[in-house]
C-alpha cells in the first residue's frame, strides 16, 4: 500500500520569537507572514476562537488576543490646576447668582412708603449719612393671642415708642436717642395726605408730631428743632421687632441690673443672657421700672439695637441662607422706610449700628437741661447745636450728655 505524503507544515518558532502583528515590538517572522498569506490558520487568525467578533484585539489583520497585545500608552495624569480653575469659576458664578437673586428678592419686599420729598423747608445736607430710626407701637398683623403674649395692649393706630438719630460718618458713628417726651416746637407743615397747610404748634411733646401727621411731620419736626438734615427714615413695629429677634435665634445681651415691669412683661436678672423676641420687646419698652423712665429706656434701646445689629451683620447670618432669609423676611414685612432707601442703604445702617457696638463711635441721649411742662424734657440747646455741627461737618463727636 502506497504511502500518501502529507505536505509538510513549516515548523513554528518559539513564541518568544513570533511576531504578533505589525506593531508587536517582538520581531518580524517572514515564514509566519508567508503562512498567513497562503491561508494557513494558526488558530489565532479569528477573534471568534476567543468568543469575540472578527478583527478585535489587535491590529485588524490577525485578531491578536488582548492578553498578547502590546500595552497601550499610559493614561495622562489629571490636570488639577485646570480642574481647580474651572471649579472656582463655577463656584463664583453660583455665589454671584445667589447674591443677585437674594438682593432682588429682598429689594422687592421693602416697604418704601415714606415720601420725604413732602417735607418742607429742609436744612442743607451734611457730610454724614443720617437715619431717623423709629420704633412704633404698631400692632399691624398681630393676632389677639400675640398681643397678649407680647403685652402690647390693643390700642388702635400707632405712636412712636422710640426715636433715635443714627449718623454714619467717616470720623465715627453716633447714635443719639430722642426721648419721646422731649419738649419741642411742631413747625408749620403741609399735610402728607391732605396737602393742606397747618400752622406751627409751639410747646408739644415730640411724639405728638407722629400722631398728628405720621413720619413726614416727625422728620420735619426733628429737622426744625435740631437743624440736622435727615437722609433716610426707618420704622418698625412691635411684631416685626420680635420676629427679627426670634429669626436670629435670640440676641445675647449683658444686663447690668435686674428689673421687673408688669406693664411690659419684663422680668430680668443681672448678667449675660440670650433674649428671645418677647423678652427683647419687654426690655426696650420698659419705662416704669426706672426713676428716669424715658431716659433709661432710651439707653436700653440703644444697647439692644447695637447688640442686635452686631449679631445680624455677621458672616454667620449673611452667608447662611437658613439664617439670612428668615431674618430678612421677618424684618422686611414690617419695616417701613423712605422711598429713596435701598437695600444697600439699609445694610449701611445696620453696619453703622454694629460699629457703635464694636466701639467705633458713641451712643448718647440728646443733651437735656431740666424739665418742661407736662413732665417733658427740655433740650440743652447750646450742646444740641454743637452736636449737630460736629455731625454736619463729619467731625468726632465730643459733646456728652449728663443723662
Amino acid at each position: 500500500m502506497s504511502h500518501v505524503q502529507r505536505p509538510q507544515v513549516p515548523q513554528q518558532p518559539p513564541r518568544s520569537q513570533q511576531g504578533y502583528g505589525q506593531g508587536g515590538g517582538q520581531g518580524y517572522d517572514p515564514n509566519f507572514t508567508q503562512a498567513r498569506n497562503q491561508g494557513y490558520d494558526s488558530g489565532y487568525s479569528s477573534g471568534q476562537v476567543y468568543g469575540g467578533p472578527q478583527n478585535q484585539g489587535g491590529n485588524g489583520g490577525g485578531g491578536i488576543p488582548p492578553q498578547y497585545a502590546p500595552p497601550g500608552p499610559g493614561r495622562p495624569a489629571p490636570d488639577w490646576r485646570k480642574r481647580i480653575k474651572v471649579g472656582s469659576i463655577v463656584l463664583a458664578v453660583v455665589v454671584v447668582g445667589w447674591g443677585v437673586g437674594t438682593y432682588a428678592w429682598a429689594s422687592s419686599r421693602m416697604r418704601n412708603e415714606v415720601d420725604l420729598s413732602k417735607v418742607i423747608e429742609r436744612p442743607a445736607e451734611g457730610d454724614c449719612t443720617t437715619y431717623l430710626i423709629v420704633g412704633s407701637d404698631s400692632r399691624e398683623g398681630m393676632t389677639a393671642e400675640e398681643k397678649k403674649k407680647l403685652h402690647t395692649g390693643s390700642a388702635e393706630g400707632k405712636r412712636t415708642d422710640s426715636m433715635m438719630i443714627l449718623a454714619a460718618c467717616s470720623s465715627g458713628n453716633t447714635m443719639v436717642s430722642l426721648p419721646r417726651d422731649s419738649w419741642v416746637t411742631i413747625p408749620n407743615f403741609v399735610g402728607s395726605e391732605s396737602g393742606k397747610s397747618y400752622p406751627a404748634r409751639g410747646g408739644s411733646k415730640l411724639n405728638a408730631a407722629y400722631a398728628m401727621d405720621g413720619p413726614e411731620l416727625l422728620v420735619r419736626t426733628v429737622e426744625f428743632n435740631t437743624g440736622l438734615h435727615i437722609d433716610h427714615y426707618a420704622e418698625i413695629g412691635f411684631a416685626g421687632f420680635a420676629n427679627i429677634v426670634d429669626a436670629l435665634g435670640g440676641v445675647e445681651l449683658n444686663i447690668d441690673k435686674g428689673f421687673k415691669d408688669k406693664k411690659s412683661g419684663a422680668d430680668f436678672q443681672a448678667g449675660t443672657q440670650t433674649l428671645n423676641g418677647e423678652q427683647a420687646l419687654a426690655f426696650v419698652r420698659t419705662r416704669y421700672a426706672f426713676a428716669q423712665s424715658d431716659l433709661q429706656r432710651t439707653k436700653n434701646q440703644q444697647k439692644f439695637l447695637s447688640a442686635l445689629a452686631n449679631q445680624a451683620a455677621t458672616p454667620g447670618t449673611i452667608l447662611n441662607p437658613f439664617a439670612l432669609y428668615p431674618t430678612l423676611g421677618a424684618g422686611l414685612d414690617t419695616l417701613i422706610v423712605d422711598k429713596d432707601m435701598s437695600l444697600y442703604d439699609l445694610g449701611k445702617m445696620f453696619f453703622a449700628m454694629k460699629g457703635i457696638s464694636g466701639g467705633d463711635g458713641k451712643s448718647m441721649n440728646m443733651p437735656i437741661n431740666g424739665t418742661a411742662p407736662q413732665n417733658s424734657l427740655k433740650w440743652d440747646m447750646p450742646k444740641v447745636k454743637q452736636l449737630v455741627e460736629q455731625i454736619k461737618n463729619d467731625e468726632p463727636v465730643t459733646v456728652t450728655s449728663d443723662r
